[in-house]
């Protein structure tokens, strides 16, 4: 394959320059001059270039030229987007686990470097861990330009140890010229951060968001060598947004090298234009945003009670339009339908921000990547990413906000069907509920439809484009006609209002959207494990009750099929596949026995916490502390995988005896 002119001179450059900083032509010299005076004759007049390419080879030349043109990448700690293009990581030369990466010699690269961290004060008395014990941990998760990276985890620490390094490809889509290198010119207007967010896992898997920050890579082009150095301060999230945990040290190098480097006078004129342009933005929108609130009270003094979320603050404290938490996201290959998605939502984790000391509930909106890295966060952070989701699937979808029952605030997603079909989807759940509005000016004596969905108000509807508040007589969701178009039911904000601070590039402050990564956890081996650790947990709860064990192996295998069948169900919403497990069953239990089986479902992996809520159910202690003759018991867990690594695991608990009266 030949390449064009223009990438052959820049690949020539690049041997070039790698062959000078290993001072090649300075070795090949020496050895040129020994060999000639060596292997020289006198009748000899000169030596043919095989004999000086020999003696190349045989001093190891060319094989230390080889070895330094390969990069390695680590293969554990890379993240798999569904993008084709592939992060690199590059890792200490002698690791343990390395392998070779294609990396493309006519691209430029940013090479991000963390090392090490200082000042992480919480963990100030932290004793240092003994070898195999097992200590809580950081991990730093990176984003940039559809490029994700995971760094290894750390033991935490007032110093954590982390050294890493990220190959991140610096490349221009929007211009039609993405096979060209880019140059410092084009580098500077790719305003992208590289977003860090650092989580803390503990030793029962438990993550945690420590800190989220947005790391302005761009002064690198400034720099005289191609190559800077940074001291990054990492501030807590929520209600801590002002407090710093810690600092990281951070080498930040252009690779290959930067023929003509930019004045930091230009570096800091494009940034300070850029922050200011952002900014007018900002204020234009926010004079509009209060414009509007007046004109949405003036219609009802009650509307001041109802649930219009226009900003929300994320997990660094800074308030943000809700529209920009939404954007059409593609799955790639990762999830094949919307109640796919809608299921891989439901089984990331729930958990409302935290709060010190009471007053209530503490809103924070987490940015996509804070929430995936965590695996876990607040029905917003759900509703916000499937309604992204059900985009990205072509759907006409909006993130509700309103109440459930007790007035508890809640939000939820809605999709708007051609034929006027209204579906609500629970993002904590996956339930889906068709609404059909109850005719409030109808009999009391007529039958009006049930509602089946726990909402109870509703203020609110938005998406990536549209913002449209409730302006109908009653915010009541039962009697609550969805005709958006119809502005005497529905406030909507200017379009172009929206697009100027929430459009892709629109600003420099909004967050870029990261790509799913598909899971690293291989599910048969995962349920295998948590299989052999619940049959140990079960024998040592029997025995402690004095009871024996004996477990059935063809009997736990007959559970597999209805555990598929569950998470079909739940995915779907078809049930299939019973019948034939029930026949089965029947197959299994002799006449005169009595089966009893106990299915549970939960988003985590941790054998130990199953067990002890599997206990708190009757159903469940029954089966696991079942007495009687010939008694055998079963057990069969199922994890099903879904991208960032969550999953559903499926437990079925089961005992046969033979019944006596």
């Amino acid at each position: 394959m030949s390449l064009p002119p223009e990438k052959a001179s820049e690949l020539k450059q690049l041997i070039h320059q790698q062959l000078s900083k290993m001072d090649v032509h300075g070795r090949i010299r020496e050895i040129l001059a020994e060999t000639i005076r060596e292997e020289l004759a006198p009748d000899q007049q000169q030596l043919s270039t095989e004999d000086l390419i020999k003696a190349l080879r045989r001093r190891g030349i060319i094989d230390d030229v080889m070895k330094e043109l390969n990069f390695v990448t680590d293969s554990v700690d890379q993240e798999l987007p569904s993008s084709p293009k592939q992060p690199v990581c590059f890792t200490d030369r002698h690791s343990t686990l390395l392998k070779k990466t294609n990396i493309d010699p006519t691209r430029r690269y940013l090479y991000l470097q963390v090392l090490g961290g200082k000042a992480f004060l919480e963990h100030l008395q932290e004793p240092e861990p003994l070898p195999g014990q097992v200590c809580s941990t950081f991990t730093l998760c990176l984003h940039f330009r559809n490029q994700r990276f995971r760094s290894k985890p750390v033991p935490c620490a007032c110093e954590p140890d982390f050294h890493d390094g990220f190959l991140l490809e610096v490349h221009r889509e929007s211009l039609g010229d993405g096979t060209r290198m880019a140059d410092s010119t084009t580098m500077l207007s790719i305003s992208d951060p590289v977003h860090m967010v650092l989580i803390k896992t503990d030793i029962f898997g438990e993550t945690t968001l420590v800190a989220s920050y947005f790391l302005e890579w761009r002064s690198v082009l400034g720099s005289e060598n191609g190559m800077t150095s940074l001291t990054v301060e990492l501030m807590g999230v929520g209600t801590e947004s002002k407090v710093s945990v810690g600092i990281l040290n951070i080498k930040l190098e252009m690779y290959p090298p930067l023929n003509q480097t930019l004045s930091q006078e230009v570096v800091n004129t494009q940034l300070a234009l850029e922050r200011q342009k952002t900014a007018e933005k900002e204020r234009l929108f926010l004079v509009y945003a209060k414009q509007w609130w007046r004109e949405y009270l003036q219609i009802r003094p009650s509307h001041n009670s109802r649930l219009v979320k226009i900003f929300a603050q994320d997990e660094n404290g800074i308030n943000r339009p809700v529209c920009s938490y939404i954007k059409p996201l593609r799955a790639g290959r990762l999830l094949d339908t919307p109640r796919q998605a809608a299921r891989f939502v439901n089984v990331l984790g729930y958990e409302r921000a935290p709060v010190i000391g009471g007053g209530g509930k503490q809103e924070q909106w987490c940015t996509l990547l804070a929430f995936l890295c965590r695996n876990k966060g607040d029905c917003e952070d759900h509703a916000n990413l499937l309604c992204s989701l059900l985009l990205g699937y072509g759907l006409e979808a909006f993130v509700c906000v309103g109440t459930k029952a007790k007035g508890v605030p809640h939000a939820w997603v809605m999709t708007c069907g051609t034929d006027g079909t209204i579906t609500f989807w629970e993002s904590l759940t996956g339930h889906r509920y068709i609404h059909k509005p109850a005719n409030p000016d109808e009999s009391p004596v007529a039958e009006q439809p049930k509602p089946l969905y726990p909402y109870r108000t509703i203020g609110c509807v938005f998406n990536h484009q549209m913002f449209l508040g409730n302006c109908q007589p009653s915010d009541s969701v039962e009697i609550c006609v969805f005709d958006l178009n119809d502005e005497s039911k529905w406030k909507p904000m200017s379009e172009e209002a929206i697009k100027s601070v929430c459009a892709p590039g629109a600003t420099t402050s909004l967050p870029p959207f990261p790509p799913l990564c598909a899971s690293t956890i291989d599910a048969s081996v995962t349920s295998n494990e948590i299989e052999m650790q619940l049959r140990l947990l079960v024998s040592e709860h029997r025995k402690d009750l004095g009871l024996t064990t004996v477990w059935e192996d063809q009997l736990s295998y007959l559970l597999s099929p209805a555990l598929a069948s569950y998470e079909f169900e739940r995915t779907t919403s078809i049930s299939a596949g019973n019948e034939e497990f029930q026949d089965a069953i029947r197959r299994a239990v002799p006449d005169g026995h009595t089966f009893k089986g106990f299915p549970i479902h939960f988003v985590y992996r941790n054998a130990r916490r199953a067990f002890a809520t599997c206990l708190r159910s009757p159903f469940c202690e029954e089966i696991i502390c079942c007495r009687g003759d010939q008694v055998r018991l079963a057990v069969r867990v199922r994890v099903f995988t879904y991208p960032e690594s969550a999953c559903a695991v499926w437990i079925m608990f089961a005992c046969k005896y033979r019944s006596v009266l």
